[in-house]
């Protein structure tokens, strides 16, 4: 097992947390359902970049370029993640933009010999976009809505009005 497969699979076990744990608990702005994509978009082409592609000083230069672009754009909310995130959350951010660089830094080890090793990573990490896509823009909406009704299916119209002072 290659250090960008270890490194990869800790970053992965502590991204799954993140979303199925916290980002679950407190749900995602639009912003966040949007740029959170946009970072995992970021990494996919890092990957696929080195996958198709053959080492040379160039090609090493332009992905050199891709990771710096794609290490600042997963820390791009974090200005804004101290409103809407406790600090449990904040501290497995920084453990990911930690993990980030090392991941794909690792990843140009694997290059050259192991480019499956590249393509299987690149495929784990475009189900998590394709995930991420449906998942918070098409179905938590109505997943919140039905766990809504299902809140106050017992109450009838009158309390509901009552209640609500309507």
């Amino acid at each position: 097992m290659t250090a960008f497969l270890v490194f990869s699979a800790i970053q992965g076990f502590f991204i799954l947390f993140d979303e199925f744990f916290f980002h679950r608990k407190r749900g995602l702005p639009r912003w966040e359902r949007i740029g959170h994509p946009i970072d995992t978009a970021t990494v996919i082409a890092c990957l696929l970049f080195l996958y198709f592609t053959v080492p040379t000083p160039t090609t090493t230069v332009i992905y050199y370029v891709l990771v710096v672009i794609s290490s600042l754009c997963v820390t791009k909310d974090e200005y804004v993640h101290w409103k809407y995130c406790g600090p449990g959350e904040l501290w497995l951010h920084s453990v990911l933009f930690l993990l980030h660089p090392i991941v794909l830094f690792t990843a140009m080890w694997d290059w050259p010999a192991a480019k499956e090793n590249l393509l299987m990573v690149a495929g784990f990490v475009g189900a998590f976009f394709a995930y991420q896509v449906v998942y918070w823009n098409f179905v938590e909406g109505i997943v919140r809505k039905t766990k809504q009704e299902a809140r106050y299916r017992h109450i009838s119209k009158e309390d509901l009005y009552e209640y609500f002072g309507e």
